[in-house]
């Protein structure tokens, strides 16, 4: 997708990228309410901002087409991370832009000096698990433990 650019996300993305990413959890039946809050997608920049974890926006003639992040999983070794709530707006997917969101993510794991990257999904995510497959990733048996993804039924894993 040519002038397609991804950058990390500032305070001006988060109302975009929330709704982009409750539309796309609604989609595909993962669960998603005011009663069960998300509280990252109250401010996506913020929650990214801690160190050793990064979140990129892809954008395109000024629109925010989606975007994806890492950080750390809770109660796991400090060479592992979490690739996180990576979703695009529906015209958006099969054009190149996860692929640059998922290489700007990855960079940014390896140069926060993580080793191996972990992500959890759906089986029914078809495109995205073509993606991850395509970077090198791993089905794995089984969730990492502090992962929290209790609706996923898919996970892989890479090394870095």
């Amino acid at each position: 997708m040519k002038d397609l650019r991804v950058r990390l996300v500032t305070p001006a993305d988060d109302g975009a990228l929330a709704r982009i990413i409750r539309e796309g959890m609604d989609e595909f039946g993962i669960c998603v309410s005011d009663e069960v809050p998300d509280p990252e997608l109250r401010s996506i920049s913020a929650a990214y901002g801690a160190p050793r974890s990064a979140y990129f926006a892809a954008e395109f003639e000024g629109r925010v087409l989606g975007g994806g992040g890492i950080g750390p999983i809770e109660g796991q070794p400090e060479e592992v991370c979490e690739l996180r709530k990576m979703y695009l707006v529906r015209d958006a997917r099969g054009l190149g832009a996860g692929r640059c969101i998922m290489e700007a993510c990855l960079d940014a794991a390896r140069d926060s000096g993580y080793t191996r990257c972990f992500l959890a999904t759906l089986e029914s995510m078809e495109r995205a698990r073509r993606l991850y497959a395509g970077f090198g990733f791993r089905r794995s048996a089984h969730p990492l433990p502090g992962s929290g993804h209790l609706g996923c039924d898919t996970w892989y894993s890479l090394d870095l």
